[in-house]
């Protein structure tokens, strides 16, 4: 059959591989984003073609119709032909008129989500995807947005949840039985994902926002410990949320906030750098993650066919070698961050 179009690395010991980028489907769910079923199953299917074989998904994206969207699409593959994840911590109650304020059409799907990492709740949220998803597993389950970054006063409500109330418990005992191949959690925080690792055994991490070409704070502190242990790690929100897609311009978003002075500047500065060595932003962006041993794949999310085939081809192209050395000698990026391999596709 040949080599696959996009190269793949393992997911810890649990004989999974993933394709080194990924199809976040966080857009999918989101009517602003991708507002039709045919938009979706187009960038979906696009995604296929490119070679992609990991998607991700959850239930908080459009409170289920993420899920819905990516299993429609998935339902008639060979089911050992890709890697699947999603998540848990959410379940999804009925409640219309929430669902139509939220995403201001009717034609969203009617649930409001409410957190839960209990072991009932973790099984509950488990068996409610499979059947949105229609398929007959997950592969890969994440116990999702647990940590103080997402909880802020509700963190030790949640993490009482997840240790005596058994969310972990539940998640080993999927594992155990072989319902699913791999756990973890997928959060914005790295300190997080330490807790979890001192609690239990985990096999791969999403982690949004946190090693990109604006943040590495986690080659000091994370990534050492998840290469010692082989945890893998996903990468997700390579963008910082916006911020490295657009630019610095007024209303750039970091990590879901306005961007500070202070960030809009180093953006800047990264995005002068980028054209002197005849990049862009974005696409160093993309391809900055990869270059470290930690970072098994990366996870952007597409919104629109022209978005996704632009992302794309920023991994066909090489990204000259100075223009690390440059980030570094100026202080932009960590000194001990590695430079990709790039181009990353052939």
């Amino acid at each position: 059959m040949g080599e696959p179009l996009i190269p793949t690395r393992p997911i810890g010991q649990t004989g999974l591989e993933v394709t080194r980028i990924g199809f976040g489907g966080a857009p999918i769910g989101f009517l602003d984003k991708a507002p039709s079923d045919a938009d979706a199953q187009d960038l979906l299917q696009a995604a296929w073609d490119a070679g992609i074989r990991y998607f991700d998904t959850a239930p908080f994206y459009g409170s289920g119709l993420s899920e819905r969207r990516i299993g429609d699409f998935l339902r008639g593959k060979a089911r050992d032909s890709y890697v699947l994840s999603s998540k848990v911590g959410r379940l999804l109650v009925p409640d219309r008129a929430w669902a139509v304020d939220r995403f201001g059409s009717a034609r969203a799907l009617p649930f409001r989500p409410e957190f839960d990492f209990t072991y009932d709740g973790v099984m509950r949220s488990f068996e409610h995807s499979l059947q949105r998803l229609g398929l007959e597993r997950i592969d890969i389950l994440f116990l999702h947005d647990i940590g103080r970054f997402a909880q802020n006063d509700q963190h030790a409500q949640r993490w009482d949840e997840v240790t005596t109330g058994g969310g972990i418990r539940a998640l080993t005992a999927l594992r155990d039985q072989g319902v699913v191949r791999g756990i973890g959690a997928g959060v914005n925080e790295w300190p997080v994902i330490n807790d979890l690792l001192d609690e239990a055994a985990f096999d791969v991490f999403l982690l949004a926002n946190r090693y990109t070409l604006l943040d590495q704070e986690v080659i000091d502190t994370l990534l050492p410990r998840c290469e010692r242990e082989g945890v893998a790690i996903i990468d997700g929100a390579p963008l910082n949320s916006g911020i490295l897609a657009t630019g610095p311009i007024p209303d750039a978003r970091f990590d879901y906030a306005p961007a500070s002075e202070a960030m809009l500047e180093k953006t800047r500065r990264i995005e002068e750098a980028c054209k002197r060595h005849g990049t862009t932003l974005i696409h160093a962006a993309l391809n900055f993650p990869l270059g470290h041993a930690a970072i098994t794949a990366i996870i952007p999310g597409f919104s629109t066919m022209t978005e996704f085939r632009d992302n794309l081809a920023g991994y066909r192209k090489p990204i000259a070698p100075e223009l690390w050395i440059e980030l570094k000698a100026d202080g932009l990026i960590h000194p001990k961050a590695p430079a990709p391999q790039t181009p990353i596709l052939a």
